[in-house]
């Protein structure tokens, strides 16, 4: 697949590379695994001395001897003398940086921790040490986000403070992944575009797995899921189970639990029988999984919050791989695939909900964009998307199919916050999947 997108990550790392020609510069680049964080490294490093590190969980003496193949391949040196320690790598490199500019790429860094927890400290006194003089453009990246935060965000750790530059690369957005649907599959239908957002969440590598295998069809994604050996059957335990440790069935009890429509605090303790809010909020702040949603104008503190997870294949995951587990571990995929397509369509409609605000988001026409409800899930509204520049609000009802909106209900249903938008000129409209 062609690279697509990055535009912006890609002139702030090539910005960042010729800043660092007069001292040295740290870049960090967070994301979740297959997001392409290392595809958008080696990208912007195109054409110029590059060095990739990638921290295996392996002795520091078995790294060290892979850096300096590298080393010595790529810069064409001879590393002489022998180095067991990475704090001794690290500081021949900024020397070395001092006559040879270079990029140096260190992929999945936070692994370092369980290697040798010093290393954060060595580089840190080296990198204060040797920055003025050096011209090494150091690029640290990470897919472990909680690991990542607490290394460079966390006052107490040595890195804090130490990035010039910091990206969280996100998924692909609607209008990237119609773009790429639309040039692979001109004619595509507007029923496997939403099929394709809510299995592929515009991952960059799930869309390449599919995209690769000319797979754009329901039916085809979901033949590349539910078969043997398939990339995507253990993904979400790949993924979360470092994330969370020896709490990971806690976690995945409370993702299940959302992802299957118990979206309320309420409605999983119910169910789990304990309290999860030092959980939610880890989830939401720590480890960046799932997002609190609350209505328009709800009050700051108040209690009527709803909660998603933000990565629609994580969502599909656990909604019907994690849910089926016992079928998918004796090899049942039919069995599976038969149940997905059986729920998609009543499945798709909150994904297609999500479609419609992050479309409205890209258009940049609004200053305010979420939901509505009352206490007891009284009068929903899909969306609810405000301009307070121009005094105008939209408020828009999602269905899968348009014969099914009623116009006097969706006004009826909104009559509580009109009253609050006072001034306003409101637009009401109905949204379908013919509007994608």
């Amino acid at each position: 697949m062609e690279f697509y997108n990055r535009e912006e990550e890609l002139k702030l790392l090539n910005e960042t590379r010729i800043l660092s020609g007069k001292s040295a510069m740290m870049t960090v680049i967070t994301g979740r695994r297959r997001i392409g964080k290392t595809t958008l490294a080696i990208k912007a490093s195109e054409g110029y001395p590059t060095l990739y590190f990638f921290v295996a969980r392996k002795s520091e003496v078995l790294l060290c001897r892979e850096f300096i193949e590298e080393i010595e391949m790529k810069l064409k040196i001879k590393v002489l003398g022998e180095f067991n320690s990475f704090a001794k790598l690290f500081e021949y490199l900024m020397i070395q940086a001092q006559n040879q500019p270079f990029t140096l790429i260190i992929d999945e860094f936070q692994e370092f921790s369980h290697i040798n927890g010093s290393v954060f400290s060595d580089i840190q006194n080296l990198w204060d040490r040797n920055k003025a003089k050096s011209a090494l453009n150091l690029v640290l990246s990470g897919s472990v986000y909680s690991m990542m935060k607490k290394i460079f965000e966390n006052e107490k750790e040595p890195l804090f403070g130490r990035a010039n530059e910091r990206i969280n690369l996100k998924p692909f957005n609607v209008n990237v992944i119609r773009n790429i649907l639309t040039e692979n599959v001109p004619h595509i239908s507007k029923e496997d575009i939403l099929a394709f957002y809510i299995l592929t969440g515009g991952v960059a590598k799930y869309v390449e797995l599919f995209t690769d295998k000319g797979e754009f069809t329901l039916k085809q994604m979901l033949g590349e899921i539910f078969r043997e050996n398939s990339l995507l059957i253990d993904e979400g335990k790949n993924i979360l189970i470092e994330e969370f440790g020896k709490d990971y069935t806690i976690y995945f009890s409370i993702l299940s639990l959302m992802a299957s429509s118990k979206t309320s605090r309420t409605e999983i303790e119910s169910v789990l029988l304990k309290d999860i809010g030092g959980y939610l909020d880890r989830l939401e702040n720590e480890y960046r999984i799932i997002r609190s949603i609350k209505p328009v104008f709800s009050k700051p503190g108040g209690r009527i919050q709803k909660y998603t997870i933000e990565d629609n294949f994580l969502a599909f995951w656990f909604r019907f791989i994690y849910k089926y587990r016992s079928s998918v571990e004796i090899g049942n995929f039919k069995y599976v695939q038969h149940i997905v397509e059986r729920d998609f369509i009543t499945y798709s409609g909150v994904f297609l909900e999500k479609y419609f605000r992050e479309k409205l988001a890209l258009s940049g026409e609004y200053t305010q964009l979420g939901c509505y409800w009352e206490r007891g899930n009284r009068n929903e509204l899909d969306i609810v998307a405000l301009d307070d520049i121009h005094n105008k609000a939209l408020i828009a009802e999602v269905k899968m199919n348009k014969k099914k909106f009623r116009p006097n209900l969706l006004k009826d249903n909104a009559q509580n916050l009109i009253s609050k938008l006072n001034g306003y000129e409101i637009g009401f409209k109905s949204l379908s999947i013919e509007d994608i």
